[in-house]
């Protein structure tokens, strides 16, 4: 089945040029010109991935980010005319894949489009309810109850969601902003210790279960993510 590719961009020509790019290599493109419609699109269907714009109506392109890179795990790359490097590092640590300064290159857009679903498919991206499995953690969604060598941990729900959230995408750094959006399912308005708080529980009842195995790790200045 050929990859579905969201674009969000408001400008036509651009959004235009970049769903004939996307056909070019056999991929599905859906254009929309809007933060919202776009937001209507990823909740209703799943997509391999999404170019995105920042300067979008209705909804900003940094929130669809944060929807995207958490609860909704679609890789993004973000196509922008913002080309400061600060904008690039923030865009990054909130979650994005990649990032394409305009006026894009083709030929560039078009390998960086591969890249990303070639690192995607390599990770190995689960299905929502399908099991999921990191060193000797076993994630069950349908059931959402995690075992740690074969012994039940007792978690809190949030706890639940920062695991499974963690362990779909193990090689992936979430920032603090990530985490909050896809486990309160609020708007994150910098109370990192909430976050920190959980983890740090979360982090304890796993190293009882196996105190001979280090599973979540801090990323200085971006976030957490497992170890590997």
């Amino acid at each position: 089945m050929a990859k579905k590719i969201l674009i969000a961009e408001d400008d036509n020509d651009i959004n235009q040029l970049l769903s004939k790019i996307i056909k070019k290599h056999g991929f599905t493109p859906r254009s929309v010109y809007s933060g919202t419609e776009a937001t209507l699109y990823l909740e209703k269907e799943k997509w391999d991935l999404i170019l995105l714009d920042l300067m979008l109506p209705g909804k900003s392109g940094e929130n669809i980010l944060l929807e995207a890179a958490g609860g909704i795990q679609t890789p993004v790359i973000i196509i922008s005319a913002k080309d400061a490097q600060k904008t690039k590092v923030e865009m990054l640590r909130l979650g994005a894949d990649d990032f394409i300064t305009k006026p894009f290159d083709i030929e560039e857009v078009s390998a960086r489009i591969e890249s990303v679903l070639r690192r995607y498919e390599r990770s190995g991206i689960k299905d929502p309810a399908e099991k999921l499995a990191f060193k000797d953690i076993i994630v069950d969604p349908e059931a959402m109850k995690v075992t740690v060598g074969g012994q039940a941990l007792p978690l809190t729900a949030r706890e639940y969601r920062i695991i499974d959230l963690l362990v779909r995408s193990p090689d992936k750094v979430f920032s603090k902003a990530n985490i909050f959006e896809s486990v309160w399912k609020e708007p994150f308005h910098g109370d990192v210790n909430t976050v920190n708080v959980h983890v740090s529980h979360l982090r304890t009842k796993l190293a009882e279960a196996n105190p001979d195995e280090t599973y979540i790790e801090t990323v200085w200045g971006m976030g957490y993510s497992m170890k590997t």
